[in-house]
């Protein structure tokens, strides 16, 4: 069933129907210098996570995933590859989002951008805490689905 929520218009008073949709965002496992990159939210929900945001009107969720990445880390993508799709209603304390996650390995000088309080490269064992919002199930899930790491993994 669609959610949808009446609004009288200032103008008219004419009673309206919105429908609330799920926003998309996009997430990057970038690989870089033998781990993964996170950034250092600036702004709730605070914690770490991986780069990414909101797909802007237009654009496609590929060119938001570098656009992101740039923006967020200083870093060009190379090989990008869908991973996963997340949709959890809860994923994000703000708003119902859909995510489309990608790995990539990146180049460049690694920098955080003007949202980030910091940036660094996190191996597996070392991932720092707290992690924002489902980030810490997406980086296990990656880390399970790795070439070589593979075995004793179940399908959920």
């Amino acid at each position: 069933m669609a959610a949808k929520e009446s609004f009288t218009c200032p103008v008219c008073g004419h009673v309206m129907e919105r429908y609330k949709n799920p926003v998309p965002t996009v997430d990057i496992i970038i690989e870089h210098s033998h781990g993964i990159v996170l950034v250092e939210r600036k702004n709730p929900p605070y914690g770490w996570a991986l780069p990414g945001g909101f797909v802007d009107y237009g654009e496609t969720v590929e060119r938001a995933a570098a656009r992101e990445a740039r923006e967020e880390t200083g870093l060009v993508l190379e090989n990008l590859q869908m991973f996963r799709v997340y949709s959890d209603p809860f994923r994000d304390p703000r708003m119902h989002t859909i995510t489309t996650v990608f790995t990539a390995s990146g180049t460049g000088d690694l920098q955080a951008g003007d949202d980030a309080g910091g940036i660094g490269v996190f191996a597996k064992g070392g991932l720092p805490e707290p992690l924002a919002f489902d980030h810490g199930r997406i980086i296990a899930d990656y880390f399970a689905f790795r070439p070589g790491e593979r075995k004793g993994m179940t399908c959920r």
